[in-house]
């Protein structure tokens, strides 16, 4: 089935709305729940692991589930969406993600609008986000040359799994680390460490383009079996 652009702009848009509002907002959740740092971190890693697989297998047929222009201007590069429509996508998440945390502030009651005022800023941070986005974009890779049906879990236990072992808790989308930066909450960050995070996102990006294109190319290139009648 085909859908439109309006319709998939639409996904993009509520989609990374619901991904950056369930970040935020259990993160608000959780640091409220508990005084320790560590169940706090646990209390947002599980949400979005969760929200992740319901998103990507709902919204997957209808604008291919990008939520993060990192993940759109790589199919762009491969040639698999055009830029024009992929600029879209990328305008649809920004926005998507905004809402995102207006919507989570809302919900608890917090001011709607706020500029974020946590750190996240250094050579590990910023390694850790090229890592991060590289092995999000590696796994999206190899799910589609070897099982796409399993796409959603992966890249719900793949970003479960990076908030734990990235420095920075693995943002790895440019979108929903604008979010965060109008959020001064326990997902915030600020305004001022975005653009070096969003460097790192988009080189590691490139990496993992480059490696996983190579490394599963023959997977790509073999033909498809077939029975003659």
């Amino acid at each position: 089935m085909t859908f439109d652009a309006p319709r998939r702009l639409v996904a993009e848009a509520l989609g990374t709305a619901l991904l950056v509002a369930t970040v935020v907002g259990s993160g608000i959740m959780a640091d409220a729940l508990s005084p320790d740092d560590g169940v706090a971190l646990l209390g947002n890693t599980l949400p979005t692991g969760a929200i992740l697989v319901v998103l990507i297998t709902l919204l997957g047929p209808v604008s291919g589930a990008h939520f993060n222009p990192v993940v759109t201007a790589a199919f762009a590069l491969r040639r698999e969406i055009g830029w024009g429509l992929a600029l879209g996508y990328m305008l649809a998440q920004v926005a998507g993600g905004l809402a995102g945390s207006l919507l989570a502030h809302a919900m608890f009651e917090l001011p709607v609008f706020e500029i974020s005022q946590k750190l996240r800023s250094g050579g590990g941070q910023w390694l850790a986000e090229g890592v991060a986005t590289f092995g999000l974009i590696a796994t999206i890779l190899g799910a589609l040359a070897l099982k796409v049906q399993a796409i959603p879990v992966l890249v719900g236990l793949y970003i479960t799994a990076a908030y734990w072992f990235t420095a920075s808790t693995s943002f790895a989308n440019p979108a929903v680390a604008i979010a965060r930066a109008f959020t001064d909450t326990f997902a915030g960050i600020r305004p001022a460490d975005v653009p070096a995070f969003i460097l790192a996102e988009a080189a590691g990006a490139l990496v993992a383009l480059a490696v996983a294109g190579w490394l599963f190319a023959p997977l790509a290139a073999a033909p498809t079996e077939r029975t003659d009648p």
